[in-house]
């Protein structure tokens, strides 16, 4: 089977703009006779296959938006989708939700059911698969049939789009900061998000902290992989190192881990062990004992803003197209009980 040709490939052989090859195929009176002949020859040549949102480039009718998360049962997700729900309400949009399960093949399939015609545009966080094999080419295709993309979260840094992300690298420097700041020179590293973007900046934060305050990486105390399952496996022998005296936890499920790892072993949390954990669910905040201090990661803002943007650039006049544009949102860490008393003195017994 031929490859589909793609509105921007026809226009390239054919040096005309992608605007003239998307009126030729949908018989616009302001395109010859003759120009529609031969694109309309060329693309059936080409084994070109109409997208319906392509062909109208900015005449979008649908007012549906396709939002694919990888993970409905993350906290994070769900309160970014309120912020996309919020957004799409107000502005009279409605959305088509489905779920990538962090499976490559379920990704390149919603995309290709959503896109021909069923919605105007896409909001999309990219699954695990797609990130571990670096593989972004169907994101690429979509936008270049001219159905527009925003990325939140996890993106893909070689595929150009508008994109919404959190100051990962930063959060996580200034997160390791302040658990030196409280005295802790010790400072374990558990992550099971090692194969995504975020994990990978987490985790340079982290080390960029340490080396900051001249404190040497020790490698016996941190656990870079991607799979929880293996941090659950790996994390009693970095508590068997007894000498850290801080954790901090990359993703929700790794701080929890930690908790339950350091009360498990009799840590006084805070006092002897203080621990920060990314994103700020109802498990940090209110079901756990000692509440979790938390990199707070403003998702329904992420959702607004994302939406905000997408709708902007449906709603963008024809040959006035902006450049895109990477927005990042700033986190806030929410201390919490995991680290409040950790700079006040014990008593003595």
């Amino acid at each position: 089977m031929k490859a589909k040709a793609t509105l921007k490939q026809i226009a390239k052989e054919l040096n005309v703009s992608v605007s003239t090859v998307s009126k030729a195929l949908n018989d616009s009176p302001e395109i010859s006779e003759q120009t529609k002949v031969k694109i309309k020859e060329y693309a059936k040549l080409k084994n070109y296959k109409p997208n319906v949102i392509g062909l109208n480039l900015k005449n979008r009718k649908t007012k549906t938006i396709g939002v694919i998360l990888p993970n409905i049962l993350n906290s994070f997700f769900a309160k970014v989708f309120s912020g996309i729900e919020k957004v799409a309400d107000e502005k009279g949009y409605n959305i088509i939700t489905c779920i990538s399960n962090e499976s490559l093949e379920k990704e390149i399939h919603t995309l290709e059911m959503l896109s021909n015609g069923t919605i105007d545009g896409f909001i999309v966080s990219v699954s695990e698969e797609a990130q571990t094999k670096q593989d972004y080419r169907h994101f690429t295709e979509i936008i270049n049939d001219g159905t527009p993309i925003v990325m939140f979260d996890r993106i893909a840094d070689g595929v150009e789009c508008d994109k919404v992300v959190v100051d990962d690298f930063d959060s996580a420097f200034n997160s390791t900061q302040y658990l030196i700041n409280l005295g802790c020179k010790n400072i374990a590293l558990l992550s099971s998000v090692d194969n995504l973007s975020i994990g990978r900046l987490r985790a340079e934060g982290y080390l960029k902290a340490l080396e900051a305050n001249n404190i040497p990486v020790n490698e016996k105390i941190i656990i870079r992989t991607d799979s929880e399952e293996d941090v659950k496996s790996k994390v009693d022998a970095v508590f068997d190192n007894n000498i850290i005296d801080a954790v901090f936890a990359l993703d929700e499920n790794d701080s929890v881990v930690a908790l339950k790892t350091g009360l498990k072993r009799r840590f006084r949390i805070p006092e002897d062990l203080a621990i920060i954990g990314f994103a700020d669910g109802i498990l940090a905040s209110r079901r756990l004992t000692p509440s979790l201090t938390t990199v707070s990661q403003h998702g329904p803002e992420i959702g607004e803003v994302a939406t905000k943007k997408l709708i902007e650039r449906l709603e963008e006049p024809e040959g006035e197209e902006a450049p895109y544009e990477t927005i990042v949102i700033k986190t806030v860490l929410k201390e919490r009980e995991s680290t409040a008393k950790k700079n006040k003195k014990t008593p003595s017994k």
